[in-house]
């Protein structure tokens, strides 16, 4: 469920008063409001694009991938039949042998079959479950450490979901067994009058978001209306005040407060100076949260889509990615097709193994490129 899905029409903005300019505090303000209208505007992007972005590669660009391995696949076969085939040379067969460990080995990754793996394994003189379980040792090591923490044996190294969840875990843990092992000491009258001072400030900032809510609640109560309709309206308006004060959120009171008119801009330019503070402080406190839900909705995409994370991502983009993916799958598709028909002829297959180097690997097959 969105943090900030209503975006009413009012925006709560500051405006200069005749000749005055601004304070610092309504210049903070009316920037934070800036930037929460952004971040909201963003996070509904994402909203709008992710499904139509799920359906356009469930039903493009899935059946495009599938097309590319099933071509690859029967490549593989073919050139297997090539490497048995009476005339074809020895150096000829060494790099038809590496042709098919390229093409099973990517082809692995994507689909458990025992055929594949016999395939690979005899061509690469080794095993495919050793070589990968050897792999995904190397890269646990690695990341062991590069973080300086132990992942445990029973961690899915061939999950990037799965180890991102076991290394926060592990972090978690060490924090919580760092602050156990703190000894409790006595906090010095300095820290002690930090803390009360922080606390009363908390409580200052909670009294102003329920100031504003007391405010809405009181006039927009449904049960002193009698008129079904009208009572209707207004237990709409009061379950989106009552989400926006459980959630803490002072924008969308604030809002709320203007779309209904309950204040106008004069209201909102007097509002005093220690007041101001602390809807400021809220207010960042609550972009602080936008950031951090619009970067969960964006590691999510990256993990369940496989896309670059060090690539930024853009809602705008995201279709333009999926056609990119889908040109590039047609592409594959067509040299595999020209591969396998060079596969079936062997003069044509003689002569595009003589142009091989065993040394270029990216330039041996048209590997599936997920």
């Amino acid at each position: 469920m969105p943090l900030f899905g209503h975006n009413p029409t009012p925006s709560a903005q500051i405006v200069p008063s005749g000749t005055a300019p601004l304070s610092k505090d309504q210049k903070a303000f009316n920037g934070l409001i800036k930037k929460l209208d952004a971040r909201r505007a963003r996070l509904k992007e994402w909203e709008t694009i992710l499904p139509l972005f799920r359906q356009k590669y469930g039903s493009d660009l899935v059946p495009l991938q599938q097309q590319c391995l099933d071509r690859q696949w029967q490549l593989a076969q073919a050139l297997d039949d090539a490497h048995g085939r009476k005339g074809t040379t020895q150096g000829e067969k060494r790099k038809l042998a590496a042709l098919i460990v390229d093409l099973t080995e990517t082809l692995l990754i994507h689909r458990e079959d025992g055929d594949l793996k016999e395939l690979y394994n005899r061509h690469s003189r080794s095993d495919f479950d050793e070589d990968e379980a050897a792999r995904q040792e190397g890269v646990k090591v690695l990341l062991e450490s590069m973080l300086g923490m132990d992942l445990g044996n029973d961690v899915d190294m061939s999950s990037a979901e799965d180890i991102m969840k076991r290394v926060e875990s592990e972090f978690h843990a060490r924090q919580a067994k760092y602050q156990e092992s703190e000894a409790p000491r006595r906090k010095s009258r300095r820290e002690e009058a930090q803390a009360a001072r922080q606390e009363a400030e908390e409580k200052q900032l909670s009294q102003s978001i329920r100031e504003v809510y007391r405010k809405l609640a009181s006039s927009l109560h449904p049960d002193r209306e009698s008129d079904p309709d009208e009572k209707a309206r207004k237990t709409a308006l009061m379950q989106r005040a009552n989400t926006a004060y459980e959630s803490g959120n002072l924008l969308q009171l604030l809002e709320l407060q203007l779309e209904l008119e309950h204040i106008d801009q004069a209201h909102l330019n007097a509002i005093r100076p220690e007041r101001l503070k602390h809807y400021v402080k809220i207010l960042k406190g609550q972009l602080q949260e936008l950031d951090m839900e619009i970067e969960r909705v964006e590691e999510e995409l990256m993990f369940e889509f496989g896309l670059d994370p060090f690539a930024p991502l853009d809602p705008k983009g995201l279709i333009p990615i999926l056609q990119q993916d889908m040109a590039t799958c047609r592409r594959h598709i067509a040299a595999l097709h020209e591969q396998l028909a060079a596969a079936a002829d062997a003069k044509q297959l003689k002569a595009w193994l003589k142009g091989l180097s065993l040394r270029a690997r990216s330039q041996r097959s048209s590997a599936c490129p997920f």
